[in-house]
């Protein structure tokens, strides 16, 4: 799985939304830094050339659709960000959310509960 730039992330994340789309259905969907038409067109086909996306063709017009899921992304770019970023360790990613205080006491009993009952 290729890395996606900042506006390739973007424009999947509308069609994991949409699920189907045409072009201009897209760029209804962007709200600020809207780019040109063609550009958008080349940026999704971009994706398709990485393996992101396929399309069904209507005459000369093409609905696009995402045959890498949500799900699949995600779990790639975490672990990732996961291995470049807190060598590896899911305690070195939790101590990093509770030093920077963006969970809570009450949220990490939750996670502790949630790996005592799958054991």
């Amino acid at each position: 799985m290729q890395k996606l730039t900042n506006k390739e992330e973007e424009i999947m994340h509308i069609l994991w939304k949409l699920e189907k789309a045409f072009v201009k259905d897209v760029l209804a969907e962007i709200e600020t830094d809207k780019p040109h038409y063609n550009t958008l067109s080349t940026i999704i086909r971009n994706l398709e050339d990485k393996g992101y996306v396929s399309y069904n063709a209507y005459g000369k017009t093409h609905q696009y659709f995402p045959i890498v899921s949500k799900e699949a992304y995600k779990k790639r770019f975490m672990n990732t960000a996961i291995e470049n970023y807190f060598n590896n360790s899911y305690k070195n990613v939790v101590s990093f959310f509770a030093k920077e205080e963006k969970i809570s006491v009450d949220e990490l009993k939750e996670i502790i509960k949630l790996i005592e009952n799958k054991a």
